[in-house]
């Protein structure tokens, strides 16, 4: 039996279990069951007041058999000597001292069932001992103890057999074992010694090489030796045993790549085996075979490809190169092995590897890269129309092709084991230069493309025209290559230059009168100018002459002087204005232009012609002509003593002078119209007649016209008479004798005219009506029958009286007036 900790245990179980406490309905007397066993039952209960002794009943339940009596004093009873597994009825009273019963209660219980007897204790493993037994009737379950010394390992089991785990290898332990129902558990039953066998022995394993597996493992406690065995997993071939007291072992001549199972145990002094330890172990493969290398030269890579070797997991392929170490990993039999060098040499080798370790390297297979492309590579055009084409050599390079190609598509090429190549050239021309090495794994890659542009054709047949004494268009077809054109113009004194990217250049600010030597050159940004062009001659036009002096000879008659030193030329003197053109022309130094219109601004000029062109016009010099009298000139009476005069425009004039003048005085007026309006004349009088027109800068042309004879003069002292009853007298006081008049009175029952003979001075109405307002206006009549509009008018009421006029009353001037 273990100890408190493993009674506790138990004990607690058995309240759950089986502990009941009765109470008294009447008294409160209670009693309970703390412990039980197969043939024990242990009872508590409260003191009782008066109570001097407790009496208890045990009857078995269903069973046949005397009931069991007690009597105890004290609050604690045991009832012995039961029948294991059986349930009894049991009753406690409380008895005072004249034995009356002062209390009772009851309880059903169960006792234990019967204590188990083991028949074998033995152990297997290092860590448990396992227990056999016969049944025991009753039994629900059972209680395995396994104790050394202090230390007790308990367990539960349903049934025999029973095992108890836990424990320490190669120890003895004192096993015993109780049954268990619901009331309770037996006592233990006699125990039984036990040793636990040896541990296993926990190996190390690892594959020293393909072949071979290497066993180690620690020393065992107790043991006396060791035992250790190998074979193929897939349970091929004969099992490898050895017996050994060292603690490793190799065992050798194994597949490669192949796994293994390892089992080992120890034995004590009497040659028992203790537990066995079992490990899996594969051998490492072995070096793959039947490398093989396939180098790619445009991707500077090679596929590695071997026979796959038994057992391995994965591969790793390794080229080494001088320095450089380059590794793919892979799970197949193939691998590629990127970023190769060109130009270089590597050792391949292949190695297998697998959980167990790894192969030894295959044998190095070489493998020669391809050349790199050349470098240094030049360009020379060491005559005109032939490339040379040099570089350097290359390792592994064994021999070289240079592929040339011109900008219209055309291609050639040179294949040489020297280090240059010649090739024909054309003006104009970029070439796309580009050098390959190769050698029995391939071509290198692509270099450096150089490209070299030839100088530029020259244009050919250029047209030099000239547009002005002094400036020179050049023109001329396109040619190859050319990205800018310079055209250079020389003469004795100096050089013009003009660059454009255009097919045409006008060459300005030349010398007039000058021979210029004209040459166009090609120019392109890689290669310069192409200075072998051909030139032509060119004549400038004459200097532009300078005019002098213009003077007038006569009436639209201007001679004109000029000064020029040109050679051999013509010269046009040209006046231009709103009026058209005139012109003379002259070899020498003058000419006179004719028949010029008055009234105009000229803009004069001269120009000089030779052979070679045109020169540009000189400055111009103004001319002005006087200006032109009016064509047209009327003079209109507006009152008595003013005269409206009006012309036609004179060309050229801004302003303009008007005079009239008389024995009897003048009248003058300057103006910018063309009309103008002279007061102060005396009426019936003539007059001559003249007018200045004057221009802008004051030229001035004087103009006569026809006399002008005044307008009569207007009657004075105009009235009105009553003549009979309906009848009026207009008198007046005639301006001069043998003047005719008229005479008009309005008014608004009716105008009336009036017009007596010659030389009288009044004029009679003889019928007019009376109570009106008349306007009355006696006016002189022309030469030409018509009547002066502007003599006063005078008003007049007539009124009435009765039927008849009345008084004639004067109210005065007419407002108009």
């Amino acid at each position: 039996m273990c100890g408190s900790k493993s009674k506790s245990l138990v004990f607690l179980g058995l309240v759950f279990n089986s502990l009941e406490m009765v109470f008294s309905s009447n008294t409160g007397f209670s009693m309970s069951i703390y412990d039980v066993t197969s043939r024990s039952i242990y009872l508590r209960w409260p003191k009782f007041s008066g109570a001097s002794s407790y009496r208890v009943t045990a009857t078995a339940v269903n069973t046949v058999g005397r009931s069991l009596l007690a009597h105890f004093s004290d609050v604690t009873g045991t009832l012995t000597s039961l029948i294991p597994n059986t349930v009894y009825a049991i009753q406690a009273e409380a008895i005072d001292k004249n034995g009356i019963i002062l209390a009772e209660t009851q309880i059903m219980q169960s006792t234990a069932p019967d204590i188990p007897v083991i028949d074998q204790a033995y152990s297997k493993l290092s860590n448990s001992i396992t227990v056999e037994w016969r049944a025991v009737p009753g039994a629900t379950s059972y209680l395995l103890s396994a104790q050394d010394g202090d230390s007790c390992i308990e367990t539960i089991v349903t049934n025999s057999p029973g095992t108890v785990m836990g424990l320490k290898p190669a120890t003895w332990y004192r096993i015993t074992i109780r049954s268990i129902n619901s009331g309770g558990k037996s006592q233990p039953s006699p125990s039984r010694k036990a040793k636990t066998v040896l541990a296993a022995p926990v190996l190390s394993v690892s594959s020293l090489s393909c072949d071979s597996i290497a066993v180690s493992w620690k020393a065992v406690y107790m043991a006396a030796g060791f035992s250790v065995s190998l074979m193929r997993s897939d349970g091929l071939g004969r099992m490898l045993k050895q017996n050994t007291t060292n603690t490793s072992f190799v065992f050798t001549n194994l597949d490669p790549g192949t796994l293994y199972t390892i089992k080992a145990y120890a034995w004590n002094d009497n040659g028992l085996p203790g537990d066995d330890f079992t490990y899996n172990q594969r051998t490492s493969p072995k070096a793959p075979a039947d490398v093989q290398v396939a180098f790619h030269s445009g991707a500077l890579r090679a596929v590695v490809s071997w026979m796959p070797a038994e057992g391995a997991l994965t591969y790793s392929v390794t080229a080494s190169g001088g320095l450089l170490k380059l590794k793919c990993n892979t799970s197949s039999a193939a691998c590629t092995v990127p970023s190769l060098q060109c130009g270089s040499e590597y050792s391949v080798s292949v190695t297998a590897h697998n959980d167990a370790g790894s192969s030894k390297p295959t044998d190095a297979v070489s493998l020669k890269t391809i050349p790199c492309a050349p470098g240094n590579i030049s360009i020379e055009e060491d005559e005109p129309g032939n490339l040379l084409v040099s570089w350097s050599s290359v390792s592994f390079g064994h021999y070289y092709v240079v592929f040339v190609k011109s900008d219209d598509g055309l291609e050639m090429h040179c294949n040489t084991s020297n280090t240059q190549c010649h090739f024909q050239s054309d003006c104009g021309f970029t070439y796309f230069i580009s050098v390959f090495a190769y050698n029995k794994a391939g071509q290198s890659p692509l270099g450096d493309v150089f490209n070299y542009t030839t100088a530029p054709c020259c244009p050919s047949d250029f047209r030099a025209v000239l547009v002005s004494s002094d400036t020179v268009e050049v023109t001329w077809a396109p040619v190859r290559g050319a990205e800018m054109y310079e055209t250079k113009a020389a003469d004795g004194s100096g050089a013009v230059l003009c660059n454009d990217t255009a097919t045409a250049c006008t060459l300005s600010a030349l010398h007039c009168n000058a021979l210029y030597n004209i040459t166009v050159y090609s120019f392109s940004e890689a290669r310069g100018s192409n200075t072998s062009c051909a030139s032509k001659y060119v004549a400038t036009a004459p200097c532009s002459p300078e005019i002098k002096n213009i003077s007038k000879e006569a009436f639209s008659v201007i001679s004109v002087h000029w000064q020029s030193n040109n050679e051999e030329a013509t010269y046009t003197v040209t006046a231009r204005g709103e009026a058209g053109l005139w012109h003379c022309t002259s070899s020498g130094n003058s000419c006179t232009l004719i028949n010029l219109p008055c009234g105009s601004a000229f803009s004069v000029s001269a120009i000089a012609r030779s052979p070679a062109g045109q020169s540009l016009p000189s400055y111009s010099v103004p001319l002005e002509t006087a200006p032109c009298c009016p064509n047209d000139l009327t003079l209109t009476q507006v009152t008595q003593s003013v005269t409206n005069i009006s012309w036609s425009v004179g060309m050229g004039a801004q302003t303009y002078v008007t005079t009239l003048e008389s024995s009897k005085g003048w009248a003058k007026c300057h103006t910018l119209r063309n009309y103008c309006l002279l007061g102060c004349i005396t009426c019936g009088t003539n007059y001559t007649v003249s007018l200045r027109a004057i221009s802008e800068t004051g030229l001035t042309s004087n103009c006569t016209y026809q006399g002008y004879s005044s307008s009569a003069c207007c009657p004075s002292r105009v009235k009105l008479y009553r003549l009979g009853n309906n009848g009026i007298r207009v008198y007046w006081q005639a301006s001069e004798e043998m003047m005719n008049y008229n005479t008009d009175l309005h008014g608004s029952k009716g105008n009336f005219t009036c017009t007596p003979s010659s030389g009288l001075s009044y004029c009679d109405i003889t019928e007019i009506p009376c109570g009106d307002v008349y306007t009355v206006v006696v006016s002189p009549i022309t030469d030409k029958g018509s009547k002066l509009t502007f003599c006063p008018k005078k008003i007049y009421s007539v009124t009435c009286s009765g039927s008849s006029v009345g008084m004639v009353i004067y109210r005065g001037k007419s407002n108009a007036e």
